[in-house]
């Protein structure tokens, strides 16, 4: 079971972190939600609780609840810039379907 980051997804968390002055790592996970049924949620970690799950991607610390690991294991998240957008994008190969905004995906 594992969780990575490309070298760009890294280097960006990494900054963030720096900027924010504090922080353990990149919290993980998913929560009910969109018409497809789950959705990604994305945050700093400040500490880590006794129940996370932690891996180690390009020396940052990314932590799970043991309850979305089962839906992102395998995952890689990047960060990409296309043209004027850009962001963290999860490149899951657990996921069956998306809808059609690409705000949530069903397992």
């Amino acid at each position: 079971m594992a969780i990575t980051l490309t070298e760009a997804a890294a280097a960006r968390v990494q900054k963030f972190l720096d900027n924010r002055g504090k922080g353990v790592g990149l919290r993980l996970g998913v929560k009910t939600s969109g018409c497809s049924g789950m959705a990604y949620t994305i945050e700093f970690a400040d500490e880590i609780a006794s129940e996370d799950v932690t891996f180690q991607s390009h020396g940052v610390t990314v932590l799970l609840d043991p309850k979305s690991l089962v839906y992102l294991d395998g995952t890689e998240l990047d960060y990409t810039k296309e043209g004027l957008n850009e962001g963290f994008k999860f490149n899951n190969p657990n996921v069956k379907g998306e809808c059609g905004c690409g705000e949530s995906f069903t397992v």
